[in-house]
């Protein structure tokens, strides 16, 4: 899909925060190990993909109750949310100068008809391309297949318009609000599942 740059300036989808903390020493040595054995900004964006994919565990899935945040805390934790996994990615993709944001969309929490909440994506840049893709660094399980591919996307979940289900178009640099309080403000995960925003 097209996706629309909060931001205009490219920069601030480089850029370090208190959230995607690229500058912190684990992110660095991670991406500096990972580009190592890559050497190219496709490759290295693809393992650092796989890397936050296959080596950090879904929450949901593992049964860890930790909540993390920060994209440090994600990569030492081995631990996350398709928010918090997000961010790690992000920051791995920031360490070595590509463009990277975050972006959401809007699914059933269960194919049951329950509540709609927000889940976490996120969209790179690569070197010499005017475009954006998305990528879903969530984890993969039975009935999720996600990978990276910039030219035909795959996500974890592809939106059912008729369930009510959005892609939403705004690419961010910094984590939205809703994602970023409900994180900060649950104690364990129980408490972060009742917090999950439901609209951005």
């Amino acid at each position: 899909m097209q996706l629309i740059q909060q931001n205009p300036d490219i920069h601030a989808y480089l850029a370090s925060d208190e959230v995607i903390d690229h500058w912190h020493p684990l992110v660095q040595e991670t991406a500096d190990a990972l580009w190592s054995a890559t050497g190219d900004a496709y490759s290295y964006a693809k393992t650092a993909f796989e890397f936050v994919r296959d080596t950090i565990p879904h929450s949901a899935d593992s049964g860890d109750m930790r909540v993390s945040w920060r994209a440090s805390d994600v990569l030492s934790t081995r631990n996350g949310i398709c928010y918090a996994k997000s961010h790690a990615l992000v920051a791995l993709l920031r360490a070595q100068g590509i463009p990277a944001g975050l972006c959401y969309q809007l699914l059933l929490a269960d194919d049951d008809g329950s509540d709609l909440v927000i889940h976490g994506l996120v969209a790179v840049r690569l070197p010499g391309s005017e475009s954006w893709a998305r990528v879903d660094p969530r984890g993969n399980k039975p009935g999720v297949d996600a990978r990276f591919d910039i030219e035909a996307e795959q996500l974890a979940f592809p939106v059912r318009p008729e369930l009510g289900e959005i892609d939403y178009p705004e690419l961010y640099a910094a984590p939205h609000p809703a994602t970023l309080k409900a994180l900060q403000g649950s104690a364990d995960r129980p408490e972060l599942w009742r917090n999950l925003p439901t609209a951005l």
